[in-house]
């Protein structure tokens, strides 16, 4: 039987005593819970148990994420490596930039094009010379 951790050191309530951990997430979110949003950059957390995706979707995932915030290159260059590190191709990798384009615009879609493809290890801007 493993020790159950005191309620003040909890990050979800138990199972069923104020629904499920997800709607609970969900509610804490919400409101802006900081321990909770705290806890969401730490890949350790016991938070992310249970809720997590896979590591290939989690990178791919974060991919798209840096596509909207339009990140510099050397964000594309570590993204890439970890997504194909678990397992993308480059085709993922097109794949996540077609599925963000309708929602970042066509500005981002051709800024992050050819920082992900040289990341992937095609120089896009040397292949249009």
């Amino acid at each position: 039987m493993s020790k159950q951790q005191p309620p003040s050191e909890r990050v979800f309530p138990e199972e069923g005593s104020m629904g499920t951990m997800t709607e609970e997430a969900f509610r804490r979110l919400t409101i802006g819970d900081t321990g909770l949003i705290a806890s969401l950059g730490d890949d350790d957390a016991p938070s992310r148990h249970g809720v997590q995706l896979d590591p290939r979707t989690e990178a791919l995932v974060r991919l798209g994420a840096l596509v909207a915030l339009d990140a510099p290159p050397a964000s594309f260059r570590c993204a890439v490596e970890e997504a194909q590190r678990v397992g993308a191709r480059q085709e993922d990798l097109l794949a996540t930039l077609m599925a963000v384009a309708g929602l970042v615009g066509t500005p981002r879609i051709v800024s992050a094009a050819p920082r992900i493809a040289l990341a992937a290890g095609y120089d896009v801007e040397a292949a249009l010379e």
